[in-house]
């Protein structure tokens, strides 16, 4: 099978999300319906930029290879190759993790 590339269009970020704790701080293991949905993640590929009312390119913050912190219940997912991804806008990114 070949290998699919994807590139997002305009302002959109395609994101590889972290999986979350597995145990609590207490050392209880959770079973997967007591996990979180992730909110982290690493930045795959990233569009050109969107575009603004006065029709120019806006600029993009983040890059290929970023860990980012995301609004838990923004973008789309999206399955390739049997990897689960997640497709967000830049708005919908808060952080970058330094």
């Amino acid at each position: 099978m070949a290998k699919t590339n994807l590139s997002p269009l305009f302002d959109y970020v395609l994101i590889e999300p972290l999986e979350g704790e597995e145990k609590t701080s207490g050392g209880i293991i959770l079973p997967d319906s007591a996990k979180e949905k992730p909110q982290k993640g690493k930045v795959i590929a990233t569009g050109p930029g969107g575009v603004n009312e006065e029709g120019k390119l806006t600029k993009m913050f983040v890059k290929k290879g970023d860990v980012v912190f995301y609004k838990k219940w923004g973008g789309n997912e999206v399955k390739l190759e049997g990897k689960e991804f997640l497709l967000v806008e830049q708005k919908d990114i808060l952080a970058i993790v330094e």
